[in-house]
């Protein structure tokens, strides 16, 4: 059913219409535009595109002209609406204004405004009225609900009256995989209150939603209190459709406000009321903190720059970041991977993004994650292996992929190198140890080090040996040894540090293919080569990429000619994850340059591409787009990922400024779409929001061009920068090191003398610069800093709290 005629039909059926002229309340209504801090506005041209309102218990996902349209395919058409994880509450709700002589409905706001704390739709002055309308929602942290407000504002010179009707469509449902879980899905059953609070409920389970507004005096008077008007919902499930109606007056000149709060639970209807009650009253003050909350979040790991459109997204990622947190009672708390169709936990996602979380200071929510990921996978598996997909209901979809686990492993050295808990590390350790044990002694089927399995590539069979799961693995026992050496198993240490050796140079001997200067995409066996090519072929055939068609066939008619009783490597796909021996700075550094060199055949204006084999005429130029296909696939994507281990990649060997060209082209993509947030696949396909670009913001930037590499334990931390050639003016201040915080200055004036300055807030930690040795630049520095050469290191180092260092010239 068009929504626009179920509107229609609603207020046709209308058995509640309240004649009273009384103001609504403005006591606990506050304009958000007077917080204009930070805001984006939308493009015109994205209005019928989605946005998403988060808290980290409630979020509501629509679209940005202010309707709710069936969206989302893992569960179809239901990923939009009010979320309370493990349930949905609403698929929507909207306003129609009725006059003397037509009825509005409100589904097309002309503009679109998006904040860190919430967002705005502003309907414009609507046809007829005289009344200019905008309607604005926050979630509230930890809170089970949240608050929409409507402004109407009265632009003519005679007072106006006008019937609103409050369109409520309820839709209480259990997520993804509830059936796992004995969660049901009943027919939704609404009552209302002498209040006007409207009371749904599902008929079978204990699933709970209230809507209520703060018109309910006027509700109260009423002798028609307890009659309103429901009809089935035209949407998929089982959910009603409430309509309430008021009568309001506006003076001339003058504007009024009401509030309708949404609050739910899957537990009770006492907790749902309570929550409702709670934000009713409160929600003034839980807006106010959540913009101080977010206002200094955004003062960690505070960027200055000359390119202002990089300094917006690092900022705005800060906020996308605390956007994914979700928080479900009884399960967990910690980052999910993108909204709108993967809001619950995985452990691939968070092992990328939680590295990048670390950078801008967010570390609560970095150790319950990990807390979360670790107990779940204990549960599941019990031998170390890292789970991969979990549903917030608890079910675990996909109880590991093979890189996962590694991956873990070097997640748990990088937290602990910024935040020196030992007892952290401890911790984890065991999971650690476990999940290596497992990797070699039951995936590793032939004993050479390589693991079998799928990696990042969901290609089906492409489960041999993967370069991704062999570089990760070699990181992993490397950060095993570090983790093993702070702890005192000196035997382990040794073990692990020996069996990362040998993965090292195993990987660069036997899956460097020097006909394609590039790392092979899997070691395998003949017949899986020639199995993949042919679904490759008819890939790229479909694709129209004759050039790919023609690269395959050849490598078909190799194989054939030279055949192998062993396995070997192969480069078929030009798969992203052929670059990660150089994100994890394994590659021999010839092999290194020549792999990076031949990865940049694969990037359009916006990044790289997932899968080589898909680029299109836009590879190589600054012109160029992603159009998705009908059904939800990564066919031909642009991903942010893969663009973010390219730039890691460049600048572990030493080339900042092509590491810089491929974070411009990532940001491109930033509000292409979404004002404040960088889409999954670049520049506007699929999640809105996504936890790993983090990744690929914070490891470059605060890591890695301004070189901070922490040693918390040691207290100790060191600045390696390696500044882009046009960033000669630049800071980045407060990153949260422990229980320190550290602020790097860069500064170039206009006669050629550079100035780099380190603050840290403690006594006693050492901050130790390095730079290449140059023996043409004089330096100078500020008392109580030692200088000392060692290889072609120049090292400067002070345990007070300001390290000043002047370069120039001889």
């Amino acid at each position: 059913m068009n929504k626009s005629n179920l509107l229609l039909t609603l207020c046709g059926w209308s058995l509640l219409t309240l004649n009273a002229c009384k103001e609504a309340s403005e006591s606990q209504t506050e304009e958000a535009n007077t917080y204009q801090e930070v805001a984006l506005d939308g493009k015109a041209e994205y209005l019928d595109s989605p946005f998403v309102t988060a808290g980290d218990r409630v979020y509501m996902v629509g679209h940005q002209d202010g309707s709710f349209p069936e969206l989302g395919w893992h569960i179809s058409g239901e990923m939009g609406g009010v979320w309370n994880h493990p349930i949905k509450l609403l698929d929507g709700f909207g306003l129609s204004l009725k006059t003397e002589r037509d009825l509005i409905i409100l589904d097309k706001a002309d503009k679109f405004t998006n904040y860190p704390w919430g967002n705005s739709h502003d309907y414009g002055n609507v046809a007829n009225t005289d009344l200019h309308i905008t309607r604005t929602q926050f979630a509230p942290d930890r809170k089970q609900g949240m608050v929409v407000w409507y402004t109407l504002e009265n632009k003519s010179t005679e007072d106006k009256s006008f019937g609103l009707n409050l369109h409520v469509y309820s839709d209480l449902m259990p997520t993804w995989l509830g059936e796992r879980t004995d969660m049901k899905d009943g027919k939704d059953l609404v009552t209302m209150n002498k209040d006007g609070h409207l009371y749904f409920r599902d008929s079978e389970m204990e699933y709970h939603c209230i809507v209520s507004t703060n018109l309910a005096a006027i509700m109260r008077d009423s002798e028609n209190a307890n009659n309103f008007s429901t009809i089935e919902s035209p949407y998929k499930g089982n959910g009603i459709t409430a309509l309430q109606s008021f009568n309001m007056l506006i003076p001339a000149g003058e504007s009024k406000k009401f509030q309708v709060v949404i609050s739910g639970s899957y537990e009770s209807r006492a907790i749902s009321y309570s929550e409702n009650k709670d934000i009713r009253e409160n929600w003034p003050e839980m807006l106010e903190a959540k913009k101080a909350r977010l206002a200094s979040l955004a003062k960690q790991s505070k960027l200055n720059i000359p390119d202002k459109k990089i300094e917006e997204a690092f900022e705005w990622l800060k906020y996308n970041s605390d956007w994914l947190i979700r928080d479900v009672p009884h399960i967990g708390r910690g980052i999910t991977a993108g909204i709108p169709d993967y809001p619950w936990w995985f452990g691939v996602d968070s092992e990328y993004a939680l590295k990048g979380y670390m950078t801008i200071g967010q570390t609560d929510i970095v150790e319950s994650t990990i807390a979360l990921l670790d107990s779940v996978s204990e549960a599941v598996n019990g031998n170390g292996k890292i789970i991969h997909e979990m549903s917030t209901n608890g079910a675990v979809f996909n109880p590991g992929n093979i890189n996962e686990t590694p991956q873990f492993a070097s997640l748990i050295w990088e937290v602990f190198k910024w935040n020196g808990d030992k007892a952290f590390l401890e911790r984890y350790f065991p999971t650690v140890e476990k999940g290596l044990s497992w990797l070699m002694e039951a995936q590793d089927k032939d004993g050479n080090l390589f693991p079998d399995g799928f990696g990042m590539m969901e290609i089906h069979g492409l489960d041999s040996e993967m370069i991704d799961v062999a570089a990760y693995t070699q990181r992993a026992f490397a950060d095993a040894a570090a983790m093993a050496e702070v702890l005192g198993k000196s035997e382990l240490e040794q073990q692990y540090r020996e069996t990362a050796a040998k993965i090292a140079a195993k990987i660069n001997a036997e899956f460097w293919s020097e006909e394609f200067n590039s790392f092979a995409d899997f070691i395998g066996t003949d017949q899986q080569a020639l199995h993949l090519i042919e679904d490759a072929i008819v890939r790229a055939d479909t694709l129209d990429k004759p050039w790919a068609v023609e690269e395959l066939k050849a490598t078909r008619a190799k194989i054939k000619a030279n055949p192998s009783a062993t396995p070997r490597p192969f480069v078929l796909h030009h798969n992203w994850v052929v670059n990660t021996p150089m994100e994890m700075k394994i590659a021999d550094p010839d092999k290194a340059l020549k792999a990076l060199d031949t990865g940049a055949n694969y990037a359009n204006p916006f990044g790289m591409f997932v899968t080589g084999i898909d680029r299109d005429e836009s590879a190589g130029s600054d012109d160029g787009s992603f159009k998705g296909p009908e059904i939800f696939s990564y066919t031909g994507a642009v991903m942010t990922l893969p663009t973010a281990v390219q730039i890691v990649g460049e600048n572990n060997y030493g080339r900042p400024d092509k590491a810089l060209n491929y974070l411009q082209k990532m940001t491109r993509s930033f509000s292409y779409a979404l004002p404040g947030s960088m889409y999954e696949v670049s520049p506007d396909y699929g999640m809105i929001v996504q936890a790993w670009n983090i990744y690929g913001y914070g490891v470059p930037i605060v890591q890695q061009f301004f070189g901070i590499q922490p040693m918390a334990h040691k207290k100790i931390v060191y600045i390696r920068p390696q500044m882009p050639s046009s960033w000669n003016n630049a800071s980045l201040e407060n990153v949260k090191v422990a229980d320190n915080t550290i602020s790097v200055y860069f500064e170039e004036s206009e006669s050629g003398e550079k100035q780099i300055r380190v603050t840290q807030t403690v006594d006693q930690w050492e901050l130790r610069l390095e730079l290449p040795l140059d023996n043409s630049i004089i330096y100078s520095f500020n008392e109580g800093v030692a200088n000392e050469t060692e290889g072609d290191t120049d090292r400067f180092s002070t345990r007070g709290k300001v390290l000043e260092l002047k370069l120039n010239q001889k």
